[in-house]
């Protein structure tokens, strides 16, 4: 069966299994039900090998754990599940019974218990009455005729998982931006940053879509993964633990701090100097709890407004740069020219520190959760750094609001032509040899002489201006005779219409 029909079958029957439930909730059973599939497939395969070889070692966790394979107890095999999926009751060991529910939350704790890092991670709530087991076992039989990965060598548990967040993720509305990044803003700042090698950070991580989209860059480049190590963070207890498991089913380890936690207040990697950090901040947050954190020693810039902490996080995020570090952070346009309290001023601190590499005025409607438009921020520690070329006091504007096309009424996608295009102009301007060249209406590369007239606005529009019409040869004088024409022939019509509306009206005794 193809991916996407796999997708679609599963949402279908998870549309029809949610009843009541909202869709925060119900996306736990369909996510922790992949990823019970996942590592017991993973599992099963390992298992299959040990057998064939004859030695007896296939009940021994040691084969598992040193391969990084998590260790699956009999009870919550999938096969086990999948098998007692239509049963009303099911004996599973130490004289329980119940329904698959109930067999669901014994095997989440059992795996739990057997996999120290796990714990406290899985939702264990299968077995509430409101849940309909009839369309669960259902959803079970269809998770069962999924595999790992496809003749193709495509990850295609992975890809039904990062489908389930984007489709949740809409479901929620504005809910749904917690925890999700459109996949299309995620490629577009991995692509332009680059993280191929070194500590990858994101101090606000949702799910980890811009953990996985790291190591698709990696792959896709012929990388090996292990050259990055990856570090997050994130305050929301739910998602942390969808972060968790999100790493997990693509075989990836994380450093995502004890527990989940905010991010300005209970910093977990405090000592970490990121060469890499990618993050999608909540925009404009008002209650961050700035009043208590005004002798912070990441507040190098200023002391970020209390009513605001978009200005908070981009302070954050340059004090864990490393000396040659890069961040992509995405945030609202208001950003960009904001003068309210302390913004301006930061502002300007950070450019004539000469942090900001580039910025990009994204197309609206890109967000599942929201029509407002954002901007991505590429900041640097070293912008004379020898592997690149040196842009000490320049900054590049790209205004690629144009780029994409409407997915539907209410959602915008950037094709990969459209991240290309980004990419390739913001690495012909880094790159040492690049042939980079200002294009009116598109990009412009500024120097800070020019962002002081402008007052330290970074909106790309004051500087790309507005793009060239294309020159069809045609004179202005002759432009002007035709429209001239045009316009009188219009008049005269217009004129007509009159007359008619009056005799109209006249006939039915309204005359005008």
């Amino acid at each position: 069966m193809a991916i996407n029909d796999i997708e679609q079958k599963l949402w279908q029957a998870a549309d029809k299994m949610r009843n009541n439930m909202d869709p925060a909730e119900y996306k736990h059973i369909i996510l922790g039900l992949i990823f019970l599939k996942y590592i017991s497939d993973k599992f099963e395969a390992k298992y299959q090998e040990l057998v064939e070889e004859g030695e007896g070692f296939e009940e021994d966790r040691e084969e598992y754990t040193s391969e990084n394979i998590f260790w699956v107890p009999e009870i919550a095999r999938f096969k086990n599940i999948k098998e007692n999926a239509k049963r009303s009751e099911i004996e599973f060991g130490s004289g329980k019974k119940g329904n698959v529910g109930n067999l669901l939350d014994e095997a989440l704790e059992h795996i739990e218990k057997e996999n120290p890092q796990l714990r406290g991670v899985l939702a264990k709530n299968y077995g509430k009455p409101d849940l309909d087991k009839g369309r669960l076992g259902e959803i079970i039989d269809l998770i069962a005729e999924i595999e790992v990965t496809n003749r193709a060598g495509e990850d295609v548990l992975g890809q039904v998982y990062e489908y389930f967040l984007g489709r949740f993720a809409s479901a929620e509305g504005k809910g749904g931006g917690e925890f999700y990044t459109p996949s299309s803003i995620v490629k577009t700042l991995v692509e332009m940053i680059e993280p191929h090698k070194g500590r990858v950070y994101d101090p606000c991580c949702g799910s980890g879509g811009m953990f996985v989209q790291s190591e698709k860059f990696v792959e896709n480049h012929q990388g090996r993964i292990n050259d990055i190590s990856l570090w997050g963070q994130e305050s929301n207890p739910t998602t942390w633990k969808l972060c968790k498991m999100n790493l997990a089913i693509r075989g990836l380890e994380g450093n995502l701090g004890s527990f989940h936690a905010d991010t300005f207040f209970s910093d977990q990697h405090k000592s970490l100097r990121a060469d890499f950090i990618l993050a999608n901040p909540p925009f404009n947050i008002s209650d961050w709890g700035g009043d208590k954190l005004t002798d912070d020693s990441r507040w190098q810039f200023g002391i970020p407004p209390v009513g605001n902490a978009n200005y908070a996080w981009l302070s954050h995020i340059i004090y864990h740069l490393s000396a040659t570090g890069m961040a992509g952070v995405v945030l609202a346009n208001g950003a960009l020219s904001s003068n309210t309290s302390s913004e301006g001023a930061i502002r300007k601190a950070m450019i004539e520190e000469d942090r900001v590499d580039a910025i990009v005025a994204m197309p609206d409607k890109l967000f599942l959760n929201t029509g407002i438009p954002c901007s991505l921020w590429i900041l640097s520690r070293d912008k004379a750094n020898p592997k690149h070329r040196s842009r000490k006091g320049e900054i590049l504007f790209i205004d690629a609001r144009s780029l994409g096309e409407m997915e539907n009424r209410n959602h915008r996608i950037l094709s990969n032509n459209d991240i290309e295009k980004i990419a390739s102009t913001y690495h012909a301007y880094r790159n040492s040899g690049g042939e980079y060249v200002d294009i009116q209406g598109f990009c412009k590369k500024a120097t800070l002489d020019e962002v002081r007239s402008h007052d330290y606005i970074l909106t790309p529009g004051r500087y790309v201006g507005i793009e060239e019409a294309e020159d069809d040869g045609v004179s202005f004088d002759e432009k002007m005779t035709t429209l001239t024409q045009e316009l009188s022939e219009m008049f005269k019509e217009s004129h007509h219409l009159e007359e008619r509306i009056r005799e109209n009206l006249k006939s039915l005794g309204y005359g005008v």
